[in-house]
């Protein structure tokens, strides 16, 4: 719950949220600063930072979505429709914690089973595609389907290097989140 609203929770104050709920928005931005700050990552940027300027980080993170889900089976015993199957009911049972916006983008989230359809660059593009069409500039990230494609090993294998080491920092940061106060 804390990881989905993670992005629309603003402020570092938190203490409105349920004590997890707020954990997990912790967890989240801890996860976002790690990738934002990792070399591996910083390399799959500058594949693309010509092009598509600062939207280059929200690209690798779709790509690093779609490396994750594709192979989800690798890193979990879950079966990746049951556990999407999860997650899109407890967010429902929680609906009235979910910020407006992520209200707004919800329903759109499980009709497209986001989560599944990550799995395949047609779910990628698609997204992108809407992505693109919701930003302020000429953003070209209906174009960097293209790129994923071109790059597709590449970006593959930095993504499997980062996720045992964001794994491994993640695991430890979560032992120090649950022994501390918020």
């Amino acid at each position: 719950m804390g990881n989905f609203i993670g992005d629309f929770v603003k402020g570092s104050k938190l203490d409105h949220l349920p004590y997890k709920v707020a954990k997990g928005v912790t967890l989240h931005r801890e996860i976002d600063t790690y990738t934002d700050n990792h070399s591996i990552v910083g390399i799959s940027k500058d594949k693309l930072r010509v092009k598509y300027r600062h939207y280059a980080g929200v690209i690798v993170d779709m790509f690093y979505d779609h490396f994750l889900a594709k192979n989800f089976n690798s890193y979990s015993e879950q079966d990746l429709e049951e556990f999407a199957s999860e997650k899109y009911s407890l967010l429902e049972k929680y609906w009235d914690t979910i910020p407006e916006r992520g209200q707004h983008m919800l329903p759109y989230m499980i009709r497209g089973n986001w989560l599944v359809n990550y799995s395949k660059k047609e779910g990628i593009h698609r997204s992108l595609t809407g992505l693109s069409r919701r930003t302020k500039f000429d953003s070209k990230l209906d174009l960097a389907i293209q790129d994923l494609s071109r790059y597709y090993s590449e970006f593959e294998n930095e993504f499997s290097e980062f996720f045992v080491e964001i794994q491994e920092h993640i695991s430890q940061f979560r032992e120090e989140l649950i022994n501390s106060k918020l």
